[in-house]
């Protein structure tokens, strides 16, 4: 049985064909912002999508139709629970609509493999999509009435991390309280507690650090004085496609701008490390919702590839709790593993009710 992980991020599109366990291959293509930004919306990025998808399979002797299972990354849709859920048209036009909220290019996985397993009459699943709500209540309230803080973040990753390190200290995820960040083109910032993600930053809302493609929490009146000549579509899209490294350099390649960092450049020192910063700050928000008691940081994601990250969050964080770094991820084993369980039976994949978790207070 071959399964297809499709996995489209901010900055790259990433496939993992697999027979069962084995892999057969795997690839991930970066694109960078402008390549991106062509697209007026998420969604026209569909056929570029598959296209690279197309490519990526036959360069290696596979042909899309030859897959049984499509398994995609998802986000956008209406907050749902975690686990593995079935891919129906229901699912995909929420998505596709972006009901959630969030227009994040983690939607385009779900999309793409309902098509595909439409196409080819197959079977389609996902696992924790970026709009998994397990918030608490007092996470949500803002200070303007019926505006409430929503649940965006890299959850299939954040997990995946979660029960990885778990597993290797011979514990469960749900036992431990974790603070996880992931820091790639996205970054959030999330406080596990005994298996629940509680609080954490709006990842593609505006809200956390910035990013090589997003522009982080800006006060209000300052935004506001930007939107007299600038538009609310611009900013909109510069809270996950265009904001960050991408507005300050006119580039998302993070290795771009930290050989600029490492040559002493004064603009990319300045912003690499406020960058980092603000990500400090984040995870000492999320050991207050802990009240302090933090097994372990864990740091993951793409931008770990650079040990100056790690060795910064460390001065800043050490003193909380260890700090564990993870580069990568884990999210195509997560979602192969998972959809496996589902296909041998071992589990039950739930179904999209397109009944949001949180529907407001009383």
């Amino acid at each position: 049985m071959k399964i297809l992980i499709i996995n489209p991020g901010s900055t790259s599109t990433k496939i993992s064909l697999y027979e069962e366990e084995t892999l057969l291959f795997e690839e991930n293509v970066f694109h960078d912002a402008p390549e991106l930004l062509v697209f007026p919306h998420v969604n026209d990025q569909m056929p570029f999508r598959r296209k690279v998808i197309e490519e990526m399979m036959q360069k290696h002797g596979y042909d899309l139709k030859d897959v049984e299972v499509y398994v995609g990354r998802g986000g956008s849709a209406m907050p749902c629970r975690s686990g593995v859920m079935i891919v129906d048209e229901k699912l995909y036009e929420d998505t596709r609509n972006a009901v959630g909220g969030s227009e994040h290019p983690a939607k385009l996985g779900v999309m793409l493999a309902h098509e595909l397993a439409k196409e080819f009459n197959k079977k389609a699943y996902t696992l924790n999509p970026t709009n998994v709500d397990e918030l608490i209540d007092v996470a949500r309230i803002t200070g303007i009435r019926g505006v409430y803080r929503n649940a965006q973040a890299h959850v299939l990753n954040q997990k995946a991390i979660g029960n990885y390190h778990a597993s290797l200290h011979d514990k469960k995820y749900e036992e431990c309280n974790y603070i996880i960040a992931h820091i790639d083109g996205g970054i959030t910032v999330n406080a596990h507690q005994k298996g629940k993600m509680i609080d954490g930053n709006v990842g593609s809302g505006g809200d956390g650090s910035f990013t090589p493609t997003r522009i982080g929490s800006v006060p209000i009146l300052p935004l506001l004085d930007y939107l007299e000549t600038h538009s609310v579509s611009e900013v909109r899209t510069m809270c996950s496609r265009s904001g960050g490294f991408v507005s300050h350099f006119g580039t998302a390649d993070a290795d771009k701008i930290h050989e600029l960092y490492l040559q002493g450049d004064k603009k990319a020192v300045l912003v690499w490390d406020s960058m980092v910063y603000q990500i400090g700050k984040q995870i000492g928000a999320m050991a207050c919702v802990l009240k302090g008691k933090v097994d372990a940081i864990l740091l993951t994601g793409g931008l770990m590839r650079f040990e100056d990250i790690g060795n910064k969050i460390k001065e800043s964080c050490g003193w909380i709790a260890e700090i564990y770094i993870y580069p990568g991820e884990r999210e195509q084993e997560a979602l192969l593993k998972e959809t496996l369980k589902v296909l041998r039976n071992q589990t039950e994949a739930h179904q999209y009710t397109g009944i949001p978790v949180f529907t407001g207070f009383e």
